[in-house]
């Protein structure tokens, strides 16, 4: 049996559990429960705060999990990610008052106020800066405002609670996390448990990243057509009952869809239509 942890709640929760249901997992209708076995697949959920995710897997309990790369790094647990999802992105800076910091460089004898003390104290170390690191478990935009801190180390998304605090941005940022698929340090990759696991997750992504094409075009014009839509490996290419004329089947992007589309008709295909892919294995 594969146990597996999952966030059970904030920002890596819903998605998460999005991702294992279009995977073809049960997950949990309570938010209460707090394991769920899918005996279809012979697999257990254990819904455990995320900060705490890299630890239980660390420990050897758990077979992987899904956490925040953020989260992963901060705790220091001998886990490694195998798998990014895609979602929960963010990225992870330091902020201050206008003229405080310019770079990491310039920390030295600062204190630093952030909730995530375990990156931080890496990267200062990795940057050869000597800086205090207070640890706080959130709102940590008022630290400086009450004088805890003079800089701060937090996720940024939009900026706006920053400027509304009148801090901004300085330095490269720290990091940029996602959702990621985590296992102990250590453990053979050929486990054909985990291996299935992370094939469902990949048929996920690809089917989130891709539509699939259709359209009829003169034969005469498909080397061009497939040049717009060569697929993952190669189109597929038919004769029509009408001669003269191919069908083409294509996988592409979503997000290039549409352009495709118009470059296609104007160069003559047309029955162009794009489906939604549910599942796949590549």
């Amino acid at each position: 049996m594969l146990r597996i942890a999952v966030p059970n709640k904030g920002s890596l929760s819903g998605p998460a559990a999005a991702m294992l249901h279009e995977a073809g997992y049960r997950q949990r209708k309570e938010s209460k429960e707090l394991v769920l076995f899918d005996s279809a697949n012979d697999v257990e959920f254990f819904y455990l705060r995320p900060r705490d995710i890299a630890i239980y897997v660390a420990s050897g309990r758990l077979d992987i999990g899904i956490t925040g790369r953020d989260l992963l790094l901060d705790s220091g647990a001998s886990a490694e990610e195998i798998l990014q999802l895609g979602f929960a992105r963010s990225t992870f800076r330091y902020a201050a008052r206008p003229g405080t910091a310019a770079g990491v460089a310039d920390l030295g004898g600062m204190t630093v106020a952030t909730s995530y003390e375990g990156v931080v104290e890496k990267h200062l170390a990795d940057n050869g800066v000597a800086a205090t690191v207070v640890h706080l478990d959130g709102a940590v935009e008022t630290a400086i405002q009450l004088g805890v801190a003079q800089v701060i180390a937090d996720v940024v998304e939009t900026g706006t609670s920053l400027r509304n605090a009148g801090l901004e941005t300085f330095g490269e940022p720290i990091m940029a996390s996602e959702a990621v698929v985590i296992r102990p340090v250590g453990v053979p990759a050929g486990d054909p448990k985990v291996q299935k696991f992370l094939r469902r997750l990949q048929g996920v992504l690809v089917a989130r990243r891709y539509v699939m094409m259709d359209y009829d075009i003169r034969a005469e014009h498909v080397d061009q057509a497939v040049a717009l839509t060569p697929g993952l490996e190669s189109p597929t290419v038919s004769p029509l009952h009408h001669e003269g004329w191919v069908a083409v089947r294509a996988m592409v992007p979503t997000d290039d869809a549409q352009r495709i589309m118009d470059e296609l008709y104007d160069l003559g295909a047309r029955a162009i239509l794009t489906t939604g892919i549910h599942a796949a294995r590549l």
